[in-house]
């Protein structure tokens, strides 16, 4: 089918063919969107772009928008969609149950709740095999503190700074990021520690991480020793010696930081972490909400890359494709804890979300999402190193499977960040060439690369080839 639109940026790059025909749009005008949006949508609902998208469609990998314009999705929902929009298996169980039962609460049983738990934790170690089911990632954490101090009786807990865990009160205690902080009293018993960032933290060098691709900074740890991770690691040392009491109830952590960047720390900074934390008395948490279902490609959950088990972990995002559920799996003893007294949550754990994140779990294992996750993701890397050599304002390119960080720099000696407009002008340009990308980072100085994890290597080189436009436009305007 035939595009009915030229991009307003020229490029080489010709995006993969796809034979899916949107249906009509047929809603209102976007000029009356946009009013609605004005005067009945609270304002803190941002949107992305100068002029932003109206969609009107979905198919996999790809997004149609109100005039049938079609984009290359490499955010997917802020990494919501994990096996691809309206994935056929998704939607037609998802129907099936829509006629047949749609809610109930815990309160009786149905097929749908223990057949779901029963697949999810078998995919999961022992003893992490007890699931409390929520609707979205800060409930998930939100409940993941509560258990934890509820288990431990103790009550400080410790995150890492740049680290995003929800937008709930309690939640943004551990939430470490200035843009989401609001001027309320938050985050009692929450206290951060030095990120171990080998980018842009002071220490780092060119073998720490968990990644095909390394930073160019040097590195001269003698093999077997690294260097930063044992800084960082006196740093939480140092936190839990002076900003903490003796007992602590957990410590939090993204396998991966996400709304940060694709932050990856150094090999073995996690295990030792885990360790300070249970020597004093406190419980491991894992927030697997974007890490999770296979994205880093070689493993399924983002705390087996680490090689720790955790105490608790916090599923969200990709565990339903976009529908909005979420879960907390503990062991028998934690989950306990919360047992003593009622805690209750209406739609937790429905039927429908149920049947969806089963099908999404078959999904995962039909398509070989887990294994494209790897493959297509380090082809990606691997492209992307290519253009941070190329170009002196992208500092970094990191991550593993398909979660991505492009860090983009001034230049690589200071690492000081891409002014955000600077930034912003690039992603527009990608944008106008049909390829949709998501920021983040303490500075918005970076790209957020998490598409549906069924992209090919095709759409892969349709969106470095876009990039490498829009990099290409940057630098002529700068000169």
């Amino acid at each position: 089918r035939q595009q009915k639109w030229k991009s307003s940026v020229s490029t080489q790059a010709k995006m993969p063919p796809c034979d899916f025909v949107p249906e009509k749009y047929k809603s209102y005008p976007y000029e009356h969107m946009q009013k609605i949006r004005e005067q009945h949508i609270a304002p803190s609902l941002r949107m992305y772009y100068k002029k932003p998208l109206l969609l009107n469609q979905g198919h996999m990998q790809w997004l149609f928008d109100y005039e049938g314009r079609r984009y290359l999705d490499l955010f997917a929902g802020i990494v919501t969609v994990s096996v691809g929009h309206c994935h056929p298996k998704v939607t037609m169980a998802t129907q099936k149950q829509l006629a047949r039962l749609w809610h109930t609460t815990n309160v009786y049983m149905h097929p749908s709740i223990h057949e779901y738990v029963e697949k999810l934790t078998s995919l999961l170690p022992d003893p992490l095999k007890v699931v409390y089911l929520t609707n979205s990632g800060s409930e998930a954490n939100d409940l993941a503190m509560f258990m934890a101090r509820l288990h431990t009786r103790n009550f400080d807990i410790i995150s890492l700074r740049g680290a995003y865990h929800g937008g709930s009160p309690y939640t943004l205690g551990l939430t470490s990021l200035g843009p989401y902080k609001h001027g309320v009293a938050n985050g009692f018993g929450c206290t951060t520690t030095m990120l171990p960032d080998v980018f842009r933290g002071p220490w780092g060098g060119s073998r720490c991480r968990d990644s095909p691709v390394q930073t160019v900074r040097k590195c001269s740890c003698p093999e077997g020793a690294c260097h930063a991770k044992d800084q960082y690691i006196e740093q939480l040392k140092d936190t839990l010696n002076t900003s903490v009491p003796k007992t602590v109830a957990g410590f939090i952590a993204e396998p991966i930081q996400g709304v940060n960047g694709a932050v990856q720390y150094p090999r073995n900074f996690l295990k030792e972490a885990y360790r300070l934390i249970r020597e004093r008395g406190g419980v491991c948490i894992s927030d697997e909400v974007q890490t999770g279902f296979g994205r880093t490609g070689s493993h399924f959950w983002g705390f087996q890359t680490h090689d720790v088990l955790p105490d608790i972990i916090t599923l969200a995002k990709g565990i339903g494709n976009g529908f909005p559920m979420a879960a907390v799996v503990t062991t028998k003893e934690i989950a306990g804890s919360l047992a003593q007294n009622l805690h209750f949550n209406t739609f937790g754990g429905s039927p429908l979300a149920c049947v969806v994140g089963a099908a999404v779990l078959d999904a995962i294992k039909e398509d070989g999402l887990q294994k494209n996750s790897r493959d297509v993701g380090t082809h990606m890397l691997l492209e992307l190193a290519k253009l941070r050599d190329k170009f002196e304002i992208v500092g970094d390119v990191r991550g593993k499977g398909l979660m991505i960080g492009i860090e983009m720099v001034t230049d690589k000696d200071s690492r000081c960040p891409l002014p955000a407009e600077e930034v912003g002008q690039i992603w527009e340009d990608c944008k106008d060439m049909g390829v949709l990308i998501g920021r983040g980072g303490l500075y918005n100085q970076t790209f957020r690369i998490k598409p549906p994890m069924c992209i090919t290597k095709k759409d892969v080189d349709f969106g470095v080839e876009v990039l490498h436009t829009a990099l290409q436009r940057h630098m002529k305007r700068a000169a």
